[in-house]
């Protein structure tokens, strides 16, 4: 099963975390993330530039309207996630609880959708399945050690 952990602050945990000296920040989440990846869980991961970089695409109206960030308080803004690939809930919840965050900082974790969610004989099911095998061969031959032809 894949779960996705969501990383999430509040102003509490964001002041916190600019009183830790930033080459802590990246030793506490390296062994983190080494840890995952050593257990062979780890498939994923990925930390967001600051919200004001980015945008939100709202489609209450039409044409959708698109505005600059920050566009939210600060606990609803989503700083990173990893993707796992673990056996139970449980599982994910025990890398979760591992997490090196602080008070103010949570995780959701929600479990991956997959194909066994969705009825097999449904066109765009089949065509996403397609889809993701292309995909998976084009990365492949584009990594190093994949073959490109």
């Amino acid at each position: 099963m894949q779960y996705m952990l969501i990383m999430r602050a509040d102003d509490e945990a964001v002041d916190a975390y600019k009183e830790i000296p930033f080459e802590e920040v990246i030793e506490r989440m390296g062994k983190y993330n080494e840890a995952m990846m050593e257990a062979g869980v780890m498939i994923g991961g990925e930390g967001l530039s600051d919200a004001s970089e980015g945008f939100v695409v709202d489609f209450s109206s039409d044409p959708p309207l698109v505005t600059d960030g920050p566009y939210g308080e600060t606990k609803e803004l989503f700083n990173g996630f990893w993707m796992l690939e673990v056996s139970s809930k449980e599982e994910a919840a025990e890398w979760a609880k591992r997490c090196p965050l602080g008070p103010g900082a949570k995780l959701e974790v929600r479990r991956v959708q997959g194909p066994d969610d969705f009825p097999a004989d449904n066109e765009w099911i089949q065509k996403e399945e397609g889809w993701r095998e292309e995909q998976a061969a084009k990365r492949a031959a584009t990594t190093p050690g994949g073959s490109a032809g």
